[in-house]
């Protein structure tokens, strides 16, 4: 099934558009932490520096003494002192 007709059945049925899309679902909590469900993997992993795979690219948490709180088959937590969160392709 492709993305626009996704888009569409989600609109018609009410649902939310990143269960349907397989979109990441990202929550922060002020600069101390970040909450991702929906991920495909870790692609980089520093105090500086946590890339996530995501279905629509890599999503950069970039900061200082970063580390992984919990990490499921789709949802991690990242924390530390959070400075950026980038949107990758």
């Amino acid at each position: 099934m492709n993305q626009e007709l996704r888009r569409r059945m989600s609109d018609m049925l009410d649902l939310p558009r990143d269960i349907v899309l397989n979109l990441p679902r990202i929550v922060i909590t002020g600069r101390l932490a970040v909450f991702i469900e929906n991920h495909k993997g870790i692609v980089e992993y520093s105090p500086e520096v946590v890339r996530i795979n995501t279905a629509i690219g890599v999503i950069a948490v970039k900061g200082q003494r970063l580390f992984i709180k919990s990490i499921l088959s789709d949802e991690i937590t990242v924390e530390g002192e959070i400075q950026t969160i980038q949107f990758e392709d």
